[in-house]
């Protein structure tokens, strides 16, 4: 892979922070610099991957709402009114 140069300015006393940081890691400040773009780069693509997962995601809702394809509310909320019925029954048999 063909390398450049990045080039940029930073005030000297952090500078001399990040170079003992480095240091410490025994590493050197461009390979830390490296380190952080292609950790800075992955979290974007996996970012994005997750939005565009997101956004077909509810596409597909909103096309199969409109083709008719969910459940009518009435329906759903009967579904759930059985369910805390049945709930409290099994708490007033505890009880």
């Amino acid at each position: 892979m063909a390398e450049s140069t990045f080039t940029f300015r930073i005030d000297e006393d952090l500078k001399k922070q990040f170079a003992e940081i480095a240091k410490s890691k025994d590493r050197t400040g461009a390979q830390l610099v490296r380190d952080f773009i292609r950790d800075t780069i992955a979290k974007e693509q996996e970012a994005a991957e997750y939005d565009a997962w997101f956004r077909a995601k509810v596409q597909q809702g909103i096309d199969e709402a409109d083709a008719g394809l969910g459940i009518p509310h009435e329906e759903v909320e009967a579904h759930f009114a059985k369910l805390r019925a049945d709930l409290r029954k099994k708490q007033k048999a505890r009880a």
